[in-house]
Order: structure tokens, then C-alpha cells, then sequence
């Protein structure tokens, strides 16, 4: 024995030094398993390195009074608010920043000024007719009065969308709290006149002559000072949403006595603003199987036939929310029903106009109350008492508690078919679940857009397969974001880029789409779904009601996994590079007992070295449960990661007798050289073909290079065809 391990030591020595020699050598600082270093911040005792807060983390709250006049006839409105700002910086305030995004409207806004198009192409022609639309409308913030808790004037500075206001003396640090007073007037923006930047307006009805209002971003707001880059005033050009401190609302909306108002929070007088039968409605809503109208349709057209000349306010109260948006109009139907959410009730409405219908009758508020339960479910518990989907100008746009969602408005007749419902589910599923990211779990989204687009995209395809599991979900399966990981990697960006620097073409791809696929590749092929479920919802729970940065996130889900991950986040967001893994070839080993296998020309058929091959068989015997036995076949697959990015792999035997296996190497086959491998799979049965990425769960850019023997692949027209039939029926 000991004879024989000496003999095969030797022999394996030579092999291996002939191997190492051949092989090129990876420096060790350009490895791709080398861990996160320097593109993440050191952790501290604000951010700890296993992605907690740490024991002096802290935030920043702002509080607010706000009282608010809507302005039928004008399309504008009228408010003023109070603002308690509460400092637990470890630092003295000199100054503070409001967010102003309404100025991102004005007539001299750095968007439209800095906008780049041609007039050659369709798609400048568009820009340039919006520009000229936009430089036509008196927008942005009239700031009519900033004041001190006493009615004094305060210094204030605007610099576009942010305007500094100083303080009489230092805020101190550590519990400091100030007040002041903000009034300001803006026209409302017309949403069909700017589609591109739109996230709050009007939508006007020509038929009725009425009008829909989605307000949002319509209030002076704090900006966020945290412990990462201080304050976050970058400013605000129309793509990088909005990075909010929690606090308190207490607002009032007045509007004319015929609309019904939507809004963030819970209504504090319903019997001044609602009949005594709508009141009774909402009771019986209570306890409803499925949603009951508060206000129907048939009242909701009496309303529009004429205007109030009458006003009504109503009060709303938010406790412990990032932001306030609501809705207005004569033309809503409203529905509601309470879900059980977790072993607490909470309410599930819907507003619309009869133009959505019979569509979102059916279907709005059941699939508000699905998202919350499958947003719970794979996150932390839904907080709130209510959830609200409204259909109007916006095409997709979220706040605490509630969302605007215009996709899938049926045609003038009220007939729609499979797509036009689709897109309505996918994107209240979408809207609602942006209520835990970034709602809940506070990410930066002027910074880092996929930390809410993406995280949320991910959890929205699992809501749509939950939902229908033949959901033809846009993002999420590994296939779907192919062609854009196809892109020239020198023109792509990763992941890991502020939203104003990326494109309008690649944003789409780059926020949502990209990082929900990368994600549901970690939990599916690489994690796992029991170990990702729990490292996600370890997150959740970590950072609720809190700011959670990039590498919190990276840190959170390696700690509660015991999976290092650093290989992944790497390749997938701050790299451009894409899986494109070659099966080059493969090499039989025959044996004396298998050496009557076929020829099989795609396989190049190589003899075991018989001093190698007796020295094992001395050293393990013929034990059939042993690595070699008569009825083994060894088969060498030699593999080069052609698009660079580290992937597991998956490979598909497919044996001659017709059936087939299915086998998994992790990514860290990959870590010696992460450019060209050989493994020795050791099979049982005699195979006719491998493939790599059998089932595309990979997002492997080439399917051409995965088969042995190769196997002759559509053309790039035939596979955009075979692509657009597939979309058809998943319509």
C-alpha cells in the first residue's frame, strides 16, 4: 500500500507540475475572489462589519404640520408647514438643507439645460418638443415666507433644487431640536406634457372636464445628514429619487367639497368629510371577503357632471414615514376591504376613475393585499394601516402607504386583453412593494437607484409568480436580461453608478432589471432559497426604519448566510463583464473496463494512464462505492470563462440510454483561475452529449458554446423572432 501511494504521489507530482506550467498565472491582486476591500467603506461603530448598525448609529427626524389648498380652477396650490427638526448628530448644526424638486419645473432648470439630444432622430425631436414645452410653463416653488418658530424671518439660500436655511444659532448635537415655517404656492404640472419626468400633476378629463390630481414631491422636504456623506443635497435632475428622514405628519388638504382625497396615513375625520353611508361602507369593509365600493361608480359620474363651489379639509395623520403624498379628485371610485397581514388587519384601497374600469375593479385592491402579504412574508411584517393604489397621470410612482399606477388602462369601451392586465398587476405589485424598499427600509435612493428599484423588482417578480405562476414577468429570470448583458462592456456601467450617470436606455436594464436578476440567481443557484430567504429578511429586519448603504447590504447577507460573497457582488455590480462560460471540449478516459465505450467524435477519446489508473485501483480496491469500479466513466470537461463574470455551473450530462443528470459546481471552481478549468466529472453511465446552462438559469450570453458536440443555434433574426413568439404567449 504504502508503495503504491508513493508510486502515485510521484506520477500525480510530475502531471501537476506539467499542468502549472501550462497554466496562466492570475496575479493575486486582480483575483476575483479577492475580498471587498476598498470599494467599501471600513466599518465603524455606525456600521459595523457584519452589516448591523452599530451601538452609535443614529438619525436625524423631521416632523411635520402642513396645511395645503388645492386650486380646481388654476391647477395649482397654496400651503404652508411647520418643520421640527430633531439633530442626533454627534455634530452642531450651523445650517440646514430643504429639498425643493418641484424647481426641477422651473423655466431655468439645470435638466433642461443640460439635456443632450439631436434633432436628427425621432427621439430628439421629442426631447426638443418637450423643452420647448417646458420652458412655457411657469413651474417650480414660489417660496412665499421662511420663518422662525416666533414669525421671524430666516435667512435662506436656493441653489436649484435645495435651498440652505440658517439657523439664529448652532442646532446642538446629540437631541438639539429646531422649528420653522415654510409657505409656498407651484402650478401643478401637466402629466402628459412631460412623461419623462413626471412623478407627481394633473391628468385632464375632455369628456367630463375634470381633472385627476397625483400630488407628490409637492412639499419643501429635509434632506437626509447621516453618518456616510453628511448632508445629501445633490441635486435633484429628475432621475435620482429621493433620500428622506423619518418623523411625524399631520396634514390638511383642502380641496373642493365634491372630490375624495387620498392620502399617506389615516383619516382623523371622517364625519366631516364623508357621508354618513360611506362611513358605513368602511365598517362593513371591515370584515369583506372582497373589495366593497365606499364610493361607486355611479356616484362617482353624478359627481362629475357638476363642481362644488364648496370646500371641504381633509385631516391625515402618518406616524413614523419618510415622506407624504395624496390624491384628489371628483371622478375617484374608491374601494376598500381589510387583509390579514401577519395577524394584523390593514386596509387595502384602491381610487380610480371610471376610465379604469371594469379593469381595476377586479383586480387594484386584491393585489394591493397580495403584495403585502408576500412583501411580508419574504421581509419584515407590513408596519402600516393602510396601503393605496391610485390609477391617474403617473405611470408608476410610490410613497409611504400609497402609489400612483397608470399602466393598463383599458380601452374606451372597457375591453382589454391578457397584456393591458398584466401591466396592471405587475405594477401595483411593484408600487405597493416599494412600501418596504425604500419606504420602510430607507435606502439613498439619490445615490444608489438599486438599492430600492432593484431589491424591489426582485421581490416583485417573486409577488407575480405567487400571484400567477405563469406570470409573464418582465425581470427576473435569468433570460430576460441577456441582450442587455450583451452590450459592449465598455459602454455598459455597473451597477454600483449614481442614477444621473447612467443613460436613459441602459437605466431601465442597469436599476431594476439587473440587479433583480443578479438576486434571483444568488437565491436560486448559488445561496440557495432557504439560506438567501433568511440572510434577506435578516436585512430587512436590520435596517427598518433606519439607512441602510450598499455594503451594509453586501455585509448583512454574507454574515447570516456563513456564505462569502464577495466573488459575487464584484462581478455582478461593480463590473460590467457578463456569464459566458465556453465548454470547449471534453475528454474521455478510457479504462481496461471500459474501453469497449463508442467512439464518440465530439468526445476526444484519451487512454488512463495505466501507472496511474493501477496505483488508485491498488490504493481503493474494487469497492463499488468507491471513486473507481468497472462500471465508472470518467470524463474530463475543459471550460474557459470567455465574458468573465465568476458563475457557478451547472452541466447536464445526457447519457446514451436517453436519460440524463444534472450536476452543480459552485463559483469557486473558478478561484484558482478564473479564466480556463478542467474538471473530471466521474459518471456512471456512458454519456452521448454535455450542456452547460441547461436550464438558462445562469443569464449565460452564448448559448452556442455550451454543447458537446456543438449544436447548430438560430440566427440572431430567428432567435428575435423565436423571442417575440415567446413574449406572445406569455401574453
Amino acid at each position: 500500500m504504502k508503495k503504491s501511494l508513493i508510486l502515485l504521489l510521484y506520477i500525480c507530482f510530475g502531471v501537476f507540475a506539467n499542468i502549472f506550467a501550462q497554466t496562466p498565472k492570475v496575479p493575486y491582486t486582480s483575483s476575483k475572489f479577492e475580498q471587498l476591500s476598498s470599494e467599501l467603506p471600513s466599518p465603524n461603530n455606525t456600521r459595523m462589519a457584519d452589516g448591523s448598525p452599530g451601538q452609535e448609529y443614529w438619525q436625524n427626524r423631521a416632523d411635520y404640520n402642513i396645511k395645503v389648498e388645492l386650486d380646481d380652477e388654476k391647477q395649482s396650490i397654496k400651503a404652508s408647514e411647520t418643520i421640527t427638526y430633531t439633530n442626533n448628530s454627534p455634530k452642531d448644526l450651523q445650517y440646514v438643507w430643504v429639498q425643493l424638486d418641484q424647481n426641477l419645473f422651473d423655466k431655468q432648470s439645470d435638466t433642461y439645460k443640460s439635456l443632450e439630444y439631436s434633432l436628427e432622430d425621432n427621439f430628439g425631436l421629442f426631447m426638443f418638443v418637450e423643452y420647448l414645452r417646458r420652458t412655457n410653463f411657469d413651474g417650480g416653488y414660489k417660496i412665499l415666507g421662511v420663518k422662525d418658530k416666533l414669525g421671524k424671518p430666516l435667512k435662506y439660500s436656493i441653489q436649484r433644487t435645495m435651498m440652505r436655511i440658517d439657523l439664529p444659532a448652532p442646532l446642538k448635537a446629540k437631541g438639539g431640536i429646531v422649528s420653522f415655517a415654510i409657505d409656498w404656492s407651484f402650478n401643478i404640472t401637466d402629466a402628459a406634457a412631460d412623461p419623462i419626468y413626471t412623478r407627481s400633476g394633473f391628468e385632464f378629463f375632455e369628456q367630463d372636464k375634470n381633472y385627476v390630481y397625483e400630488m407628490a414631491q409637492w412639499f419643501p422636504r429635509m434632506a437626509v445628514y447621516n453618518d456616510v456623506r453628511g448632508w445629501q443635497h445633490k441635486q435633484f435632475m429628475g432621475r435620482g429619487e429621493f433620500a428622506l428622514p423619518f418623523g411625524n405628519y399631520e396634514v390638511a388638504i383642502t380641496v373642493p367639497s365634491d372630490h375624495t382625497v387620498a392620502a399617506t396615513g389615516e383619516l382623523q375625520n371622517p364625519t366631516l368629510v364623508l357621508s354618513a353611508e360611506h362611513i358605513k361602507r368602511l365598517e362593513q369593509a371591515k370584515t369583506a371577503k372582497e373589495p366593497i365600493f365606499i364610493v361607486s361608480q355611479k356616484e362617482a359620474e353624478e359627481a362629475e357632471k357638476k363642481k362644488a363651489t364648496t370646500k371641504k379639509t381633509w385631516v391625515y395623520k402618518a406616524q413614523n414615514v419618510r415622506d407624504f403624498a395624496w390624491a384628489s379628485s371628483r371622478k375617484f371610485i374608491w374601494d376598500a376591504m381589510q387583509v390579514d397581514v401577519e395577524g394584523k388587519k390593514v386596509w387595502a384601497m384602491s381610487y380610480y376613475p371610471k376610465e379604469g374600469n371594469p379593469l381595476w375593479e377586479r383586480v387594484s385592491t386584491k393585489v394591493v393585499a397580495h403584495t403585502l402579504k408576500v412583501y411580508s412574508k419574504h421581509s419584515i411584517s407590513y408596519p402600516y394601516p393602510v396601503a393605496i393604489s391610485v390609477h391617474g397621470p403617473v405611470g408608476g410612482m410610490e410613497y409611504p402607504m400609497i402609489s400612483f399606477n397608470n399602466q393598463g388602462r383599458p380601452k374606451a369601451d372597457g375591453s382589454y386583453d391578457k397584456k393591458t392586465e398584466a401591466a396592471t398587476v405587475s405594477v401595483i405589485i411593484h408600487e405597493v412593494g416599494h412600501n418596504f424598499f425604500p419606504m420602510i427600509v430607507n435606502s439613498d435612493e439619490r445615490q444608489w437607484t438599486w438599492m430600492d428599484e432593484g431589491l424591489n423588482s426582485f421581490l416583485q417578480y417573486i409577488g407575480e409568480k405567487e400571484w400567477d405562476k405563469d406570470f409573464p414577468s418582465q425581470a427576473g429570470p435569468a433570460k430576460k436580461i441577456v441582450n442587455y448583458m450583451k452590450g459592449d462592456p465598455k459602454k455598459l456601467v455597473p451597477i454600483m453608478t449614481n442614477s444621473e450617470q447612467i443613460d436613459l436606455i441602459q437605466f431601465g436594464p442597469n436599476a431594476y432589471s439587473k440587479p433583480a436578476t443578479a438576486l434571483n440567481i444568488l437565491r436560486e443557484t448559488v445561496m440557495g432559497k432557504e439560506s438567501f430567504d433568511y440572510a434577506f429578511k435578516e436585512y430587512a429586519r436590520r435596517w427598518a426604519f433606519k439607512h441602510p448603504e450598499p455594503a451594509d447590504f453586501f455585509r448583512t447577507m454574507e454574515d447570516a448566510s456563513a456564505m462569502d460573497l464577495d466573488w459575487f457582488w464584484r462581478g455582478w455590480f461593480f463590473t460590467t463583464e457578463a456569464v459566458d462560460i465556453s465548454l470547449d471540449s471534453v475528454s474521455f478516459y478510457k479504462t481496461p473496463e471500459n474501453s469497449e465505450a463508442t467512439d464518440n467524435q465530439a468526445i476526444k477519446m484519451k487512454t488512463f494512464n495505466p501507472m496511474i489508473y493501477t496505483a488508485i485501483k491498488e490504493m481503493l480496491g474494487n469497492d463499488k462505492d468507491k471513486a473507481l469500479n468497472p462500471n465508472v466513466y470518467l470524463y474530463g470537461l475543459h471550460l474557459t470563462n470567455v465574458g468573465g463574470l465568476i458563475s457557478p455551473i451547472i452541466v447536464q450530462a445526457n447519457y446514451k440510454d436517453g436519460t440524463n443528470e444534472i450536476l452543480r459546481l459552485p463559483a469557486e471552481i473558478w478561484r484558482y483561475n478564473p479564466e480556463k478549468i478542467t474538471k473530471v466529472l466521474t459518471l456512471s453511465k456512458e454519456v452521448s452529449s454535455f450542456v452547460i446552462d441547461p436550464m438558462l438559469e445562469t443569464a449565460d450570453i452564448d448559448e452556442s458554446n455550451n454543447h458537446i458536440p456543438r449544436k447548430e443555434m438560430p440566427s440572431q433574426f430567428e432567435q428575435i423572432k423565436k423571442n417575440a413568439e415567446s413574449e406572445e404567449e406569455e401574453d
